[in-house]
């Protein structure tokens, strides 16, 4: 039986997984991805550093696996959405460190482009909000800032794109272009044409001979080239698949069907419900983006963004030092009954749906002389919780349709006390499944629909299996009153960099 590999480039670091065609785990590989933080509200990664360590995941995991030449069928790829990066045409060498989707250094441009009639525009075609979040500033802020980038740009001399047309360019030896899900994430793609847009493009001074090619997301686009160290059993390989981590994660945990939902624990939360083929636009701060796009047909998504979920448990461990390993958090919470009044808003950097504020910052609140490392730890999770559960209330409202289950993944969907939580404050299963590497899993779906190998989406449906379905427990109304407390500490901790 072939292998299906899928190289799942994140924010935190770089992994490659190869399954067998039943959509196990034969072997993986993962390599800790540096952050830099030069300033402020400003996140960073090395390009060249993304691209190193996901080739020592890559060989990595073929040796761990015993993988020979020819073993290995196709190729997916999910990456961290938005984060850009811009490189030289010829030579390949970045110009600029790639700014991460967590940067927010282009606030005040989007807070112009927010009060200019190019906001609506924004959200009619792209379905998204002016955000220093996306791609779009992002490109136009390197353009703007980094000496002779706009001129060469102009020249034809540069190229841009998103993680995995980084990846795709440099495996394939130059194929420039980006899956469809991926472009939606731009701010500059038409999600309705399948096209960059032109206005939006030339408002926003961005070259359009430096975007990549939009492509769906399965089928074959290229082969790895031959001669590079360390991966030369994938010479040759097709890469037939592509897809943004969130959107990736939608199609492994099989939410195939119009109202089907899934969250994300990770760095940042992500919950995205497929509302089918014809896109909605949301008036209440969500985005709409591309699900995906196979055999010509376009599946829409809703989603709504939590900027730091996770990542305020590593800020437990790393920032404050109350824990030494993340799990540990877990074990810390459970020593108490409650958070003992405490609320953790982790608006490290500024909060994501659907608030859209910028400004905000991490709010550590209700603490008292009684207050403990525990109650701290128990607060980050609940705070997890609650900005999910903002999440679907306005995707609720969106829709008009009460969400009967949520689907998991990610890290933090290891912790049942967060799930437990998590299905009390939406009064809603939550459905854990077996195999929690559900972002890798769809880039190899992807993949193996691209290649043939799987005919009908009813081929991956079957493979996937619920390891615990968590079923709301606690008190109604006691938690109408902490969810209300929530909202007031979110109230405090917003615009506080305008103050």
């Amino acid at each position: 039986m072939p292998y299906i590999l899928a190289i799942d480039q994140g924010t935190t670091s770089s992994r490659a997984i190869i399954f067998t065609e039943k959509g196990e785990i034969h072997s993986m590989a993962q390599y800790d991805l540096q952050q830099h933080y030069p300033k402020a509200g400003w996140v960073e990664h090395d390009p060249m550093e993304i691209l190193e360590t996901t080739l020592l995941a890559l060989g990595n995991a073929i040796i761990k696996g015993n993988v020979a030449k020819g073993e290995i069928a196709a190729i997916g790829i999910t990456n961290q959405r938005e984060t850009t990066i811009v490189w030289d045409k010829q030579t390949g060498k970045p110009v600029y460190p790639a700014i991460v989707w967590q940067c927010r250094r282009t606030a005040a441009l989007c807070d112009e482009i927010k009060a200019s009639p190019l906001s609506a525009y924004i959200q009619e075609k792209t379905g998204l909000l002016p955000d220093a979040y996306f791609s779009a500033t992002k490109i136009k802020w390197i353009l703007d800032n980094i000496s002779g980038a706009r001129e060469r740009a102009e020249a034809g001399e540069l190229l841009c794109g998103t993680v995995e047309s980084w990846l795709i360019w440099n495996l394939s030896g130059g194929r420039h272009i980006s899956d469809y899900s991926n472009c939606s994430r731009t701010m500059l793609f038409d999600i309705e044409k399948l096209c960059w847009d032109e206005r939006i493009c030339n408002e926003l001074g961005i070259p359009m001979q430096m975007l990549p090619e939009p492509v769906p997301n399965a089928g074959e686009y290229c082969c790895v080239r031959s001669g590079i160290a360390g991966i030369e059993a994938l010479a040759g390989v097709p890469i037939c698949g592509a897809a943004g981590d969130q959107q990736a994660a939608l199609f492994g945990q099989c939410c195939f069907l119009e109202g089907q939902a899934k969250n994300t624990y990770g760095t940042g939360c992500f919950t995205l419900m497929n509302i089918g083929e014809k896109s909605l636009r949301s008036q209440n701060g969500l985005l709409t983006s591309i699900a995906w796009n196979i055999g010509g047909k376009t599946t829409y998504a809703l989603e709504g963004s939590v900027f730091n979920g996770g990542s305020c448990i590593q800020w437990l461990r790393d920032g404050l030092g109350i824990i030494k390993t993340a799990p540990q958090v877990n074990e810390l919470a459970a020593e108490v009954e409650d958070n003992g009044g405490v609320y953790l808003v982790p608006a490290f950097t500024g909060l994501g749906a659907p608030y859209w504020d910028a400004y905000a910052r991490g709010l550590l609140i209700g603490m008292t002389r009684g207050t403990s490392k525990a109650h701290i730890a128990r607060a980050a999770l609940e705070g997890i919780a609650f900005q999910v559960a903002d999440l679907i209330d306005i995707m609720e409202h969106d829709t008009g349709k009460k969400l009967l289950e949520l689907r998991v993944d990610g890290g933090a969907a290891a912790s049942e006390l967060l799930l437990q939580f998590q299905a009390d404050l939406l009064r809603t299963n939550i459905d854990r499944p077996i195999m929690l590497e559900s972002t890798a899993l769809g880039a190899a779906n992807l993949a193996a629909l691209g290649a043939g190998i799987y005919k009908e989406l009813s081929d991956i449906e079957s493979q996937r299996l619920t390891e615990k379905v968590f079923a709301p427990q606690a008190d109604a109304a006691l938690m109408r009153g902490l969810y209300a407390k929530w909202h007031e500490a979110v109230r405090r901790a917003q615009a506080w960099e305008k103050i």
